[in-house]
């Protein structure tokens, strides 16, 4: 799907740029064209700052996606998940990142929780990325209690994962 959308804005390196930045941050677009999280608009002069374009290259995309009925509906019902992994420190919480070589294979979510649960350990939260949007996707389970060493072993030596990260 992600390289479906992608393609509708092949021409545009700077649209596409626009289009990267509403999906990996969870905006919408509403009926007036305008960048919006939940009811809150981000003005589209902020949006160019941070990706580096002209204002109007912001309204030119957002223009295209209300034009065309596929991005519309794609647009104006995504919503971002709010996020515990950048609060972890400071809540002693503890966060695995789990970076796997297929993405593609099922059970991975399933497999890693089902041993951290297994160990009776609380899971404050799972953010599982999707591969059709983030380049490099990966697997954040944020917990309550630091994982033991045998279990980091484990997860470590599950054949599809190439690498963890503990913080």
């Amino acid at each position: 799907m992600f390289e479906d959308i992608m393609e509708k804005f092949e021409g545009s390196p700077s649209q596409q740029a626009v289009i990267r930045l509403l999906l990996e941050r969870g905006f919408s677009v509403n009926d007036e064209g305008r960048v919006v999280s939940g009811g809150i608009e981000i003005p589209n002069t902020g949006i160019a700052r941070e990706i580096g374009v002209d204002r109007r290259v912001v309204d030119s995309t957002t223009d295209a996606i209300l034009e065309d009925p596929e991005l519309r509906r794609i647009f104006q019902n995504i919503s971002q998940i709010p996020s515990l992994m950048d609060l972890a420190p400071v809540l002693d919480l503890n966060v695995l990142t789990v970076d796997v070589i297929d993405t593609e294979q099922p059970g991975i979510v399933a497999e890693i929780t089902g041993l951290i649960s297994e160990e009776g350990i609380s899971m404050r939260q799972t953010v599982s990325e999707d591969p059709e949007f983030a380049v490099d996707p990966k697997l954040y389970i944020i917990t309550e209690t630091e994982l033991p060493g045998h279990l980091i072993n484990e997860i470590r030596n599950l054949e599809y994962v190439r690498k963890i990260e503990l913080q």
